[in-house]
Protein backbone atom coordinates (compact mmCIF):
# COMPACT_ATOMS: atom_id res chain seq x y z
CA UNK A 1 0.00 0.00 0.00
CA UNK A 2 2.80 2.20 -0.79
CA UNK A 3 0.73 3.88 -3.22
CA UNK A 4 -1.80 5.16 -0.95
CA UNK A 5 0.32 6.00 1.83
CA UNK A 6 2.17 8.58 -0.49
CA UNK A 7 -0.80 9.68 -2.00
CA UNK A 8 -2.21 10.41 1.44
CA UNK A 9 1.06 12.54 2.17
CA UNK A 10 1.02 14.02 -1.27
CA UNK A 11 -2.76 15.36 -0.10
CA UNK A 12 -1.93 16.78 2.97
CA UNK A 13 1.32 18.28 2.22
CA UNK A 14 -0.44 19.73 -0.91
CA UNK A 15 -3.16 21.15 1.27
CA UNK A 16 -0.88 22.80 3.60
CA UNK A 17 0.98 24.48 1.27
CA UNK A 18 -2.13 25.71 -0.89
CA UNK A 19 -3.29 27.26 2.34
CA UNK A 20 -0.55 28.12 4.24
CA UNK A 21 1.05 30.17 1.26
CA UNK A 22 -0.81 30.79 -1.19
CA UNK A 23 -4.40 31.41 0.76
CA UNK A 24 -3.14 32.84 4.16
CA UNK A 25 0.04 34.28 2.98
CA UNK A 26 -0.50 35.33 -0.66
CA UNK A 27 -3.59 36.25 -1.03
CA UNK A 28 -4.81 37.05 2.77
CA UNK A 29 -0.98 38.12 4.34
CA UNK A 30 -2.33 36.95 7.58
CA UNK A 31 1.33 37.11 7.96
CA UNK A 32 5.16 37.96 6.65
CA UNK A 33 7.65 36.85 6.02
CA UNK A 34 11.50 37.33 4.77
CA UNK A 35 11.82 37.53 1.29
CA UNK A 36 14.82 34.36 1.40
CA UNK A 37 11.77 32.34 3.45
CA UNK A 38 9.26 33.64 0.40
CA UNK A 39 11.66 31.64 -2.12
CA UNK A 40 11.68 28.51 -0.22
CA UNK A 41 8.27 28.48 0.15
CA UNK A 42 8.20 28.78 -4.00
CA UNK A 43 10.39 26.19 -3.95
CA UNK A 44 8.72 23.69 -1.70
CA UNK A 45 5.47 24.48 -3.88
CA UNK A 46 6.75 23.66 -6.78
CA UNK A 47 8.49 20.59 -5.41
CA UNK A 48 5.21 19.18 -3.95
CA UNK A 49 2.12 20.29 -6.61
CA UNK A 50 4.38 19.10 -9.44
CA UNK A 51 2.46 19.42 -12.57
CA UNK A 52 -0.46 21.40 -10.53
CA UNK A 53 1.84 24.05 -9.61
CA UNK A 54 0.16 27.29 -9.66
CA UNK A 55 1.53 30.75 -10.04
CA UNK A 56 0.70 32.58 -6.30
CA UNK A 57 0.06 35.83 -7.80
CA UNK A 58 -2.65 34.66 -10.38
CA UNK A 59 -4.17 32.41 -7.69
CA UNK A 60 -3.87 35.75 -5.46
CA UNK A 61 -5.94 37.73 -7.55
CA UNK A 62 -8.20 34.85 -8.34
CA UNK A 63 -8.94 34.38 -5.27
CA UNK A 64 -9.56 38.45 -4.30
CA UNK A 65 -12.32 38.05 -7.12
CA UNK A 66 -13.70 35.19 -5.53
CA UNK A 67 -14.28 37.29 -2.24
CA UNK A 68 -15.45 40.10 -4.28
CA UNK A 69 -17.74 38.25 -6.48
CA UNK A 70 -18.71 35.38 -4.24
CA UNK A 71 -21.43 33.32 -6.11
CA UNK A 72 -22.78 35.77 -8.38
CA UNK A 73 -21.73 35.99 -12.18
CA UNK A 74 -18.43 37.26 -11.76
CA UNK A 75 -17.16 34.93 -9.58
CA UNK A 76 -13.85 33.22 -11.37
CA UNK A 77 -15.15 29.86 -9.32
CA UNK A 78 -18.65 29.09 -8.06
CA UNK A 79 -20.73 25.97 -8.39
CA UNK A 80 -23.98 28.26 -8.21
CA UNK A 81 -24.25 28.45 -12.32
CA UNK A 82 -22.64 24.98 -12.64
CA UNK A 83 -23.97 21.42 -13.12
CA UNK A 84 -21.52 19.59 -10.74
CA UNK A 85 -18.15 19.28 -9.66
CA UNK A 86 -16.34 19.02 -12.76
CA UNK A 87 -17.74 21.84 -14.35
CA UNK A 88 -16.54 24.16 -11.55
CA UNK A 89 -12.89 22.64 -11.95
CA UNK A 90 -13.14 23.53 -15.16
CA UNK A 91 -14.30 27.31 -15.04
CA UNK A 92 -11.83 27.51 -11.92
CA UNK A 93 -8.80 26.11 -15.01
CA UNK A 94 -10.15 28.61 -17.14
CA UNK A 95 -10.67 31.88 -14.83
CA UNK A 96 -6.79 30.93 -13.64
CA UNK A 97 -5.16 30.46 -17.35
CA UNK A 98 -7.09 33.83 -18.15
CA UNK A 99 -5.70 35.87 -15.12
CA UNK A 100 -2.22 34.42 -15.44
CA UNK A 101 -1.60 34.93 -19.25
CA UNK A 102 -3.80 38.72 -18.66
CA UNK A 103 -6.24 38.01 -21.12
CA UNK A 104 -8.73 38.99 -18.13
CA UNK A 105 -8.85 42.63 -17.47
CA UNK A 106 -8.34 42.96 -13.70
CA UNK A 107 -8.98 46.42 -11.58
CA UNK A 108 -5.88 47.23 -10.44
CA UNK A 109 -6.58 47.37 -6.45
CA UNK A 110 -6.58 43.48 -7.34
CA UNK A 111 -2.75 43.66 -8.58
CA UNK A 112 -1.95 44.80 -5.09
CA UNK A 113 1.22 43.46 -3.45
CA UNK A 114 1.39 40.20 -5.46
CA UNK A 115 3.44 37.39 -4.13
CA UNK A 116 5.73 36.87 -7.56
CA UNK A 117 9.06 35.51 -8.51
CA UNK A 118 8.72 35.55 -12.38
CA UNK A 119 12.55 34.23 -12.73
CA UNK A 120 11.71 30.85 -10.79
CA UNK A 121 8.25 30.71 -12.67
CA UNK A 122 9.82 30.80 -15.97
CA UNK A 123 10.65 27.59 -15.08
CA UNK A 124 8.26 26.28 -12.58
CA UNK A 125 5.17 27.70 -14.53
CA UNK A 126 5.44 25.32 -18.29
CA UNK A 127 4.00 22.58 -20.13
CA UNK A 128 6.83 21.02 -20.99
CA UNK A 129 7.99 21.31 -16.71
CA UNK A 130 4.27 19.60 -16.40
CA UNK A 131 4.67 17.04 -18.49
CA UNK A 132 8.30 16.38 -17.35
CA UNK A 133 6.51 16.01 -13.72
CA UNK A 134 3.75 13.53 -15.23
CA UNK A 135 6.12 11.30 -16.46
CA UNK A 136 8.14 11.13 -12.91
CA UNK A 137 4.47 10.21 -11.57
CA UNK A 138 3.93 7.59 -13.92
CA UNK A 139 7.37 5.88 -13.19
CA UNK A 140 6.62 5.92 -9.87
CA UNK A 141 3.73 4.40 -9.88
CA UNK A 142 5.16 2.13 -12.27
CA UNK A 143 7.82 0.97 -9.73
CA UNK A 144 5.67 0.77 -7.21
CA UNK A 145 1.99 -0.07 -7.59
CA UNK A 146 0.96 -3.64 -6.59
CA UNK A 147 -2.84 -3.70 -8.12
CA UNK A 148 -4.16 -1.77 -11.00
CA UNK A 149 -6.34 0.11 -9.13
CA UNK A 150 -4.14 1.85 -7.46
CA UNK A 151 -3.08 3.75 -11.21
CA UNK A 152 -6.50 5.28 -10.04
CA UNK A 153 -4.49 7.48 -8.01
CA UNK A 154 -2.73 8.90 -10.34
CA UNK A 155 -4.83 11.30 -12.46
CA UNK A 156 -5.40 13.34 -8.67
CA UNK A 157 -1.80 13.31 -7.94
CA UNK A 158 -1.39 14.87 -11.66
CA UNK A 159 -4.21 17.58 -10.91
CA UNK A 160 -3.63 17.67 -7.16
CA UNK A 161 -3.60 20.82 -6.41
CA UNK A 162 -6.26 21.89 -8.65
CA UNK A 163 -8.44 19.47 -7.74
CA UNK A 164 -7.99 20.06 -3.88
CA UNK A 165 -8.59 24.12 -4.40
CA UNK A 166 -12.01 22.99 -6.87
CA UNK A 167 -12.96 20.39 -4.18
CA UNK A 168 -13.04 23.68 -1.55
CA UNK A 169 -14.79 25.95 -3.79
CA UNK A 170 -17.48 23.63 -5.06
CA UNK A 171 -18.39 21.67 -2.17
CA UNK A 172 -18.28 24.68 0.45
CA UNK A 173 -20.89 26.56 -1.49
CA UNK A 174 -23.04 23.37 -1.52
CA UNK A 175 -23.24 21.79 1.55
CA UNK A 176 -22.54 22.08 4.68
CA UNK A 177 -23.61 24.43 7.99
CA UNK A 178 -23.52 27.92 8.50
CA UNK A 179 -22.21 30.16 11.62
CA UNK A 180 -22.83 33.26 9.84
CA UNK A 181 -25.24 35.27 6.93
CA UNK A 182 -22.80 36.17 4.36
CA UNK A 183 -24.61 37.18 1.51
CA UNK A 184 -23.58 34.49 -0.49
CA UNK A 185 -23.33 30.28 -0.43
CA UNK A 186 -19.99 29.63 1.70
CA UNK A 187 -20.55 27.30 4.07
CA UNK A 188 -18.40 24.95 6.78
CA UNK A 189 -17.52 21.23 5.30
CA UNK A 190 -17.27 19.33 8.10
CA UNK A 191 -17.89 20.26 12.09
CA UNK A 192 -14.36 18.71 12.36
CA UNK A 193 -12.13 19.43 9.47
CA UNK A 194 -9.65 16.17 8.92
CA UNK A 195 -9.50 16.73 5.18
CA UNK A 196 -8.28 20.44 4.32
CA UNK A 197 -7.11 21.01 7.92
CA UNK A 198 -8.67 24.13 8.91
CA UNK A 199 -9.89 25.68 5.34
CA UNK A 200 -13.23 23.55 5.54
CA UNK A 201 -14.28 26.60 7.65
CA UNK A 202 -15.31 27.95 4.48
CA UNK A 203 -18.39 30.23 5.68
CA UNK A 204 -16.41 31.35 8.77
CA UNK A 205 -13.81 32.66 6.50
CA UNK A 206 -16.14 34.19 3.82
CA UNK A 207 -17.56 35.92 7.48
CA UNK A 208 -14.09 37.32 8.50
CA UNK A 209 -11.54 36.83 5.87
CA UNK A 210 -9.09 39.26 7.82
CA UNK A 211 -8.77 36.70 10.98
CA UNK A 212 -5.96 34.48 10.91
CA UNK A 213 -8.04 31.46 12.48
CA UNK A 214 -10.64 29.51 10.78
CA UNK A 215 -12.22 27.80 13.59
CA UNK A 216 -14.89 29.64 15.16
CA UNK A 217 -16.70 27.32 17.74
CA UNK A 218 -15.47 25.03 20.30
CA UNK A 219 -15.38 22.10 18.38
CA UNK A 220 -13.53 23.41 15.37
CA UNK A 221 -10.09 22.83 14.87
CA UNK A 222 -7.69 24.74 12.28
CA UNK A 223 -4.24 22.50 12.34
CA UNK A 224 -2.87 25.43 10.04
CA UNK A 225 -3.62 28.13 12.70
CA UNK A 226 -1.16 26.01 14.91
CA UNK A 227 1.24 25.30 12.68
CA UNK A 228 1.62 29.28 11.74
CA UNK A 229 1.89 29.95 15.86
CA UNK A 230 4.79 27.46 15.69
CA UNK A 231 6.38 29.12 12.70
CA UNK A 232 5.73 32.53 14.52
CA UNK A 233 7.49 31.04 17.64
CA UNK A 234 10.46 30.11 15.37
CA UNK A 235 10.75 33.26 14.04
CA UNK A 236 9.81 31.70 10.24
CA UNK A 237 7.25 34.14 9.91
CA UNK A 238 5.51 37.27 11.67
CA UNK A 239 2.05 38.27 12.15
CA UNK A 240 1.16 40.98 10.12
CA UNK A 241 -0.85 42.71 13.28
CA UNK A 242 0.79 42.35 16.49
CA UNK A 243 -2.72 41.05 18.28
CA UNK A 244 -2.82 38.44 14.82
CA UNK A 245 -2.32 35.47 17.47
Amino acid sequence: MVIALLFILHWYLSFFLQSFFYHRYAAHKHFTMSRSVEKCFFVFCFLIHGSSYMSPAAYTVMHRLHHMHSDTHNDPHTPVFNKNFFATLIQTRNSYHAIYTRELGVDDKFLKDLTQWDAFEKIAHNWMTRILWILIYLSLYTWLATAWWQFLFLPLTIIMCSFQGAMINWWAHRFGYVNYETGDASKNILPVDFLFIGDAYHNNHHKYPGRVKNAHKWFEIDPIYHVTCFFVRMKIVTWKHPLAS
